[in-house]
C-alpha cells in the first residue's frame, strides 16, 4: 500500500493539525490559578479529556464552544473552584487562541497539490473558521460536528465523511485516508467504518492516546510522528 493509492485525505484537525493540548493548557492557567492547586499538564489534559467525552455523549447537539464552556465547568466543580459563567464562556473562545503545529501549513500545502483535503472535526463552524488560517490552505471540504448532529468516536460522523467524500468528489472508501492523531476519537471507529487510517501520532501527546481513551492501539497503515513526516513519505515516493 502506498500515500499514492489514495485521493481524499480526511482530516481530524484539534490534535493532529492544531495543538490543542498547548492551547488548552495555556486557557487552563487561570482556572489552575484561582484553585491554589498545582496540577500538572497530564492532570488537566485527562481531566478535559474525561470531561469533554462524556459533555459530549450527553449533548451532541451543543455547538463546541459551548462545550467547552460546559467542559470548564465540570472541570472547576472537580478542582473545587467556585462556577463563573465568564470563566466558562472564555475557556470557550479560547480556541481562537489555539495554535497549528509548526509543520501544518507547511505538509498540508504539499499535499494539497496531490489529495483533495477534507476536515472531519468536533467542533463547529464558527470555530473552525478561527482557527483555519493557521493552516495555510483552503481546504475542499469541511465536515463538522454541528454539520452531523454528533461527535467522533460515533460512527455516525464516519459514515457523513464517507457519503459526503462520494458525493462531493466522487471518492469511494477505497481512496479515502483518514489521516488523525486520536486513536479513540478517529483510529478506532474510522477502522470500523472501513477507512484506512495514517496516525500522526504527536510525540508526547497525552489525549487520545493511551489510558481508558485509546484501549487497544487500533490498526492502521501508515504511522508518522508529524505531517511533515507525512508530507516527506510521499515526496519520497513520488520520486
Amino acid at each position: 500500500m502506498h500515500l499514492s493509492d489514495f485521493k481524499v485525505l480526511t482530516f481530524d484537525c484539534y490534535g493532529t493539525l492544531i495543538d490543542w493540548e498547548t492551547g488548552i493548557w495555556n486557557a487552563l492557567q487561570p482556572l489552575i490559578a484561582a484553585g491554589g492547586v498545582g496540577h500538572s499538564r497530564e492532570d488537566g489534559m485527562l481531566a478535559f479529556a474525561k470531561h469533554e467525552s462524556a459533555q459530549q455523549a450527553e449533548t451532541p447537539e451543543m455547538i463546541y464552544s459551548e462545550l467547552l464552556g460546559a467542559v470548564h465547568a465540570r472541570i472547576s466543580a472537580e478542582w473545587g473552584v467556585p462556577a463563573d459563567a465568564g470563566s466558562d464562556a472564555a475557556f470557550g473562545a479560547a480556541i481562537a487562541d489555539w495554535p497549528a503545529f509548526p509543520d501544518t501549513a507547511a505538509a498540508l500545502q504539499y499535499l494539497g497539490q496531490h489529495y483533495k483535503l477534507v476536515i472531519l472535526s468536533n467542533v463547529d463552524r464558527g470555530s473552525f473558521a478561527l482557527s483555519n488560517p493557521r493552516m495555510g490552505v483552503t481546504f475542499d471540504g469541511i465536515y463538522t460536528a454541528q454539520d452531523i448532529g454528533s461527535y467522533k468516536p460515533d460512527p455516525r460522523n464516519f459514515r457523513y465523511a464517507i457519503e459526503h467524500a462520494q458525493s462531493d468528489f466522487g471518492a469511494g472508501p477505497e481512496t479515502i485516508l483518514h489521516t488523525a492523531q486520536s486513536l479513540f476519537h478517529d483510529h478506532r471507529p474510522a477502522g470500523a467504518a472501513g477507512l484506512t487510517s495514517a496516525w500522526i501520532r504527536r510525540p508526547g501527546a497525552i489525549m487520545g492516546h493511551s489510558g481508558a481513551q485509546a484501549g487497544d492501539t487500533p490498526e492502521v497503515a501508515f504511522a508518522f510522528d508529524t505531517m511533515g513526516d507525512m508530507a516527506a513519505a510521499h515526496r519520497a515516493e513520488s520520486s
